[in-house]
């Protein structure tokens, strides 16, 4: 760490809870506990709270924010919701799913959130701890993964303090996030359309009986977090769908294809999913100098966990 400031790792109890509210009430930075990893949370109504995420991050300004929400009501007075944004809503929230919906006309969101675009990413967290912070702010928080850009998401309070060091003040420990992949995002479009921009728990299959067929991906550029190319990066040399480890490569490993560390012994993608980041996190740890991971079936959850992967290695599309 840097500087005379320590990061804090304070117990996600009533106490601990007020006093992140008021950090985020005083325009500070705290890294809250989701259900899918832990985020850099800010108030979102604020321009220079939302500035400091970006500072902190080291994150590129076109790239936007998710916003996390108390509830619905408050969700509707953000964006226009559809029919459609309506239905995915009382199936999924509070919940690992994004949607990015039209930015409704003076909405109390700070610019920078949306990158200058006329949509917003909103989501409705089902971590206790969260949904507590929520319920005591009262305004919505953005709250993008608490790590460095481009580095591995955080599923631990130690992984924040790893990737930040004492540029996050505050950590409010909520154990380890449950399911450990980043939400889905899915961009809801005028006339019936709809885009998988981030795959996630909620699963494309599942998307795909609720929505019908996704259409055609357009060319709108940066839309929602997780787009581009090169994310969740270990920092050494990423080799994918290894039978097996070369001199100097950790191991990671799933199924009946053990390593050093092993996503899922019994071939579970959803533990899988919760287990990736941490296997890579002690793989960016390790001494050998480069990594291999056995290969993940796609579909479902897989597809999910494949993307992430193939970020992380920065492989072309």
């Amino acid at each position: 760490m840097s500087g005379k400031n320590v990061t804090e790792v304070v117990q996600a109890d009533a106490e601990g809870v007020g006093r992140a509210a008021r950090i985020l009430e005083s325009g500070g930075l705290v890294a809250l506990p989701t259900e899918t990893v832990y985020g850099l949370a800010a108030r979102a109504d604020s321009a220079d709270a939302v500035a400091r995420i970006y500072a902190t991050k080291g994150r590129p300004d076109f790239n936007p924010l998710i916003v996390h929400v108390r509830d619905r009501v408050q969700a509707e007075e953000i964006a226009h919701f559809d029919d459609r944004a309506l239905d995915l809503a009382e199936r999924f929230w509070p919940g690992p799913l994004t949607m990015v919906l039209p930015l409704r006309e003076g909405a109390q969101i700070a610019g920078a959130v949306t990158a200058g675009l006329p949509t917003i990413a909103l989501r409705q967290p089902a971590h206790r701890v969260m949904q507590a912070v929520l319920a005591q702010t009262g305004f919505p928080v953005a709250a993008p993964s608490a790590n460095r850009s481009e580095e591995i998401s955080p599923t631990l309070p130690d992984h924040v303090v790893a990737s930040l060091g004492d540029a996050c003040p505050m950590v409010l420990d909520g154990g380890a996030s449950q399911k450990g992949l980043e939400s889905t995002i899915v961009a809801l479009r005028e006339g019936g359309e709809w885009s998988l921009l981030r795959p996630g728990p909620v699963t494309k299959e599942t998307l795909e009986r609720i929505l019908g067929p996704e259409t055609a991906a357009t060319d709108a550029g940066i839309e929602a977090p997780g787009q581009l190319s090169r994310h969740y990066s270990p920092g050494k040399p990423m080799k994918l769908s290894a039978s097996r480890a070369e001199d100097g490569e950790y191991f990671i490993g799933f199924g009946e294809l053990d390593g050093d560390c092993n996503l899922s012994p019994s071939g579970d993608l959803i533990e899988a999913a919760a287990r990736l980041y941490d296997c890579l996190h002690r793989a960016a740890a390790s001494e050998k100098p480069a990594i291999a991971v056995a290969p993940i079936p796609y579909g479902e959850v897989g597809r999910a966990i494949n993307d992430r992967l193939r970020r992380a290695a920065s492989l072309p599309d």
